[in-house]
């Protein structure tokens, strides 16, 4: 396992509360333990379930399909890709969560774009929640249309599956560029009645497009009003947290609770703080697919745990992938000139002890 750093990094960002890390997946290695004994396997490598209660389920994230930038000129091809990539899992999933921006500009022939991708992936059990990209021309109802059946709201939900209570929030409505997140005080109060009728026994997986921690707040990487959802979660002994939107893997433990986003199929952005602002960032086109993938989480019955291991869509070790965008940033015009020179330095962006994994 890798030692955590415990100081504040450069870009001063506070990080409150006792973390630790849970995993460090950014070699394409997932540990966890069982029987106080840790175990690592391949991202990919065969999985042997002893108990019919053990699962696995796959996140994919920001899709962007109709994004035609130089960032990534085909989506359509890296999305594809990544279903390929969960296609090619020797033990297939239970189920795939989708975490938001399906589509760049919520278009109608985007989703078909899309879902005609998704007609190839053998798992045919998948979640949405949606991302700001998908809800910005019509509020959202087109998303709900296709993807919402079922659903609370604006699109918020909740299900069960072998012992593991899985919850779906919504905080991307009336989303303003840069800004936070929101849950609203309708979402928060069904939240806490749907957790009610659960044992703090029962695992926990929560997913929702923009990060329900402060990932990095200026650049509008977290959720305003997540404190509330989180203190409904505080008593549950396993919680997984998992985001998209930042298009970069970090990961945190505080608590019970874990806390990861994953890559984008699409394009990636910057590590938070070495460039002026979020957005689309160019990497080189043979780079490209080192910084897209997807996050495999593996869930052991009677360990309580689930072990989360992301995986790029070119194979190569996550771990590169920070050095990778680093490098991109820094060759920006208006990079900062700490930036430029380290731009050959890798390293994690720790800020307490939050770990930046890409």
């Amino acid at each position: 396992m890798k030692q955590i750093p415990k100081h504040v990094n450069e870009d001063g960002v506070d990080r409150r509360g006792f973390l630790k890390c849970m995993a460090w997946a950014g070699t394409g290695v997932v540990w966890t333990f069982a029987g106080g004994v840790p175990v690592s396997r391949l991202f990919g490598a065969a999985t042997h379930h002893t108990d019919q209660s053990s699962f696995s389920f796959v996140q994919i994230s920001d899709s962007h399909i109709g994004f035609d930038k130089p960032a990534n000129v085909d989506v359509t091809a890296t999305l594809q890709a990544a279903i390929d990539k969960i296609n090619a899992l020797h033990t297939e999933p239970d189920l795939i969560l989708h975490t938001g921006d399906l589509s760049h500009l919520s278009k109608p022939a985007e989703f078909d774009t899309l879902d005609q991708v998704l007609k190839s992936v053998r798992q045919k059990q998948i979640f949405y929640v949606p991302g700001e990209h998908d809800v910005s021309l019509d509020n959202g109802r087109q998303f709900l249309d296709r993807y919402g059946k079922g659903t609370k709201g604006s699109g918020w939900q909740s299900f069960d599956h072998k012992g593991v209570h899985f919850v779906g929030l919504v905080n991307v409505m009336n989303f303003k560029p840069g800004g936070l997140g929101v849950l609203g005080a309708e979402q928060l109060e069904w939240l806490e009645e749907d957790l009610k009728a659960r044992t703090s026994s029962t695992p926990v997986v929560v997913f929702a497009h923009i990060p329900l921690w402060a990932a990095y707040p200026e650049w509008g990487w977290a959720t305003e009003d997540s404190s509330q959802a989180l203190s409904y979660l505080k008593r549950f002994g396993s919680v997984t947290v998992l985001n998209g939107h930042i298009h970069q893997i970090m990961q945190k433990v505080e608590g019970n609770v874990t806390f990861h986003t994953a890559m984008s199929t699409a394009f990636p952005q910057p590590v938070a703080g070495t460039a002026p602002s979020a957005g689309p960032i160019k990497v080189p086109s043979d780079q490209l697919r080192s910084v897209l993938g997807i996050t495999n989480v593996n869930f052991v019955a009677g360990n309580n745990h689930l072990a989360v291991v992301d995986a790029t869509l070119a194979g190569t070790p996550a771990e590169d992938v920070s050095t990778i965008l680093r490098q991109a940033a820094a060759a920006l015009p208006s990079a900062p000139q700490s930036q430029k020179n380290q731009q050959g330095t890798p390293q994690s962006t720790t800020s307490g002890q939050t770990v930046q994994a890409s």
